[in-house]
């Protein structure tokens, strides 16, 4: 991995962790974005530096999001691993999580002490909404070309 290849895997780290996802989860699905082929979990602890631990638990999350996928190997037990796709996962990935935030602050109206605060309430619920909204648009638009 070239020098560039490592600050935009390293960038890709920072930028999950932000998701709260960790940063080897990150790093990893960088990692795999940049290669032609799909890659062994010696190839990712050798070239990021991760324990088998860190290795395992980002292809497991990384699965769980609809960011990587794994491939059986005929005759072992190894897995290979590569990314799935990149922008329409990711936002889907993230609408998930904004539709189970915008539950819960729909769920939380009836607790507000005040007008004020059920406005407010209401003001953020409907910033994640159009969000959301906004971001099915650009999905459905990818989708048609």
């Amino acid at each position: 991995m070239n020098g560039e290849q490592a600050t935009f895997v390293n960038a890709m780290g920072d930028t999950l962790a932000a998701w709260n996802l960790s940063r080897a989860t990150g790093r990893v699905y960088g990692y795999l974005l940049l290669q032609a082929e799909p890659s062994r979990s010696e190839d990712l602890r050798s070239e990021l530096s991760l324990s088998s631990g860190a290795v395992s638990t980002a292809t497991r999350e990384l699965v769980a999001w609809g960011l990587a996928r794994t491939i059986p190997q005929s005759g072992s037990r190894r897995l290979l691993v590569e990314a799935a796709g990149g922008f329409e996962q990711l936002l889907a990935a993230s609408h998930e999580r904004t539709r189970t935030f915008i539950r819960t602050l729909q769920d939380a109206r009836e607790l507000t002490e005040s007008e004020d605060a059920a406005q407010r309430l209401s003001d953020v619920t409907e910033l994640f909404s159009s969000y959301l909204d906004a971001g099915e648009r650009v999905l459905r638009e990818r989708s048609r070309s």
